[in-house]
């Protein structure tokens, strides 16, 4: 099915295929990294707290500079915003390829993670500008929140592959490499979707959504869900392979079970919310994670020892966590289509910093190497979103 706006002219498949590099290549220019950040302060001749720095630095601009590049997009539109975005990630990935300092490989990590923030805020503008109150649109989310959820996943195994056979550089030579090929697909084939209006760039617009009751019960709704994932990724290498265990590929496919379970659900959700709303699809994840997290904590209890009781509750969660993002971002984004990329920002920006936050808390207060972190997320900010939504007159 196409778009009802006249210059986008793709069918669903399409647009995802179009869409889809940019988030992705913008979540492995973290993962892929990962396995050498050891070496890299021997290989700089600069501290680990620099080589910390450029982690850090980039989750946060992720996250921080769509606070910026949302008002941009919506004064001067998506495509200029993705253009600049993109250029500037192949930019940076290159001089980071070629850099001899820790000073300026920072710097460089800084203008990567900006290039990335604005590609972000502009795809998923993009997909509201095209699809605003449309089933495709939940499609499009939980696709997109599911590939990001995969990347984790094979993104660390890839950066380690390349640099065994190519060394460390080639990893920040193929990201800037991967996103030359969407970037000049987009200079060709990507209309500006961004409806024009005479109002200009008004920052105060993002403080507009902060004050509805409906924003914040899909961004809660988002921040637990992909949250979820996060304390799940982050206990589960432990908890597998250092308890139980397991060989690393026997692990990485017992880990992408759950985010197949993800992938299928985002499929379905399509269907199900003509029948049932979002804020019904919504309600269901958050109860689909509660009763994993209570499975989980009777499996954790009674049969500790046993994998498959880790790892069936796993897919129970990873349906919650599917539906959570399918509906969350239309759902958060409904009444602001006229800034839609500000509050596409201002969306992302507080669901990150909600999930770091409480997925961090409960990693960093509970035994990794058990299953009461993932228990304790997935019981608790579940509970926040449905008391939200249980005042909230604003449903759909």
């Amino acid at each position: 099915m196409r778009s009802d706006i006249l210059s986008w002219r793709y069918s669903l498949t399409a647009t995802v295929l179009l869409l889809s590099p940019f988030d992705l290549l913008a979540s492995l220019g973290m993962d892929m990294y990962l396995p050498v950040v050891p070496r890299m302060a021997g290989i700089l001749g600069t501290s680990p707290l620099l080589i910390q720095l450029t982690l850090t630095f980039y989750l946060v601009l992720i996250g921080a500079g769509q606070l910026v590049f949302g008002p941009l997009s919506d004064r001067f539109g998506r495509r200029p915003v993705l253009l600049g975005g993109a250029m500037a990630y192949v930019m940076a990935s290159v001089g980071l390829a070629l850099a001899t300092r820790g000073d300026v490989f920072l710097a460089l990590r800084l203008v990567q993670a900006a290039g990335a923030s604005a590609c972000l805020v502009a795809t998923f503008a993009t997909v509201r500008d095209i699809y605003a109150g449309r089933d495709e649109s939940n499609v499009i989310y939980g696709l997109l929140g599911s590939m990001l959820a995969m990347v984790p996943a094979i993104g660390p195994l890839l950066g380690a592959l390349v640099e065994i056979w190519l060394g460390w550089r080639a990893i920040f030579a193929l990201l800037g490499l991967a996103m030359t090929f969407p970037l000049i697909a987009t200079f060709f084939l990507w209309p500006e979707t961004r409806q024009r209006t005479e109002t200009g760039l008004r920052w105060r617009d993002l403080l507009a959504p902060l004050g509805r009751l409906n924003f914040w019960q899909y961004t809660l709704s988002y921040g637990a869900g992909m949250g979820s994932f996060f304390v799940y990724f982050s206990v589960a290498p432990w908890l597998l392979m250092a308890r139980h265990g397991l060989s690393q590929t026997l692990f990485s496919l017992l880990f992408a079970s759950v985010a197949i379970a993800m992938m299928a659900t985002a499929r379905l959700v399509g269907r199900l919310v003509p029948r049932f709303g979002i804020a019904r699809i919504m309600a269901t994840g958050m109860f689909c994670l509660m009763a994993g997290a209570g499975i989980l904590a009777l499996t954790e209890s009674l049969i500790p020892r046993s994998i498959m009781g880790f790892i069936a509750p796993m897919w129970l969660i990873g349906v919650g966590i599917s539906m959570a993002v399918s509906v969350a971002p239309n759902g958060a984004l409904r009444g602001f289509d006229h800034i839609a990329g500000t509050v596409t920002a201002v969306y992302f920006c507080l669901g990150g910093l909600l999930l770091g936050g409480f997925g961090t808390l409960a990693v960093t207060l509970l035994p990794r190497q058990s299953a009461w972190p993932i228990v304790a997320f997935c019981g608790f900010v579940p509970i926040i979103v449905l008391m939200i939504r249980h005042f909230n007159r604003d449903q759909s």
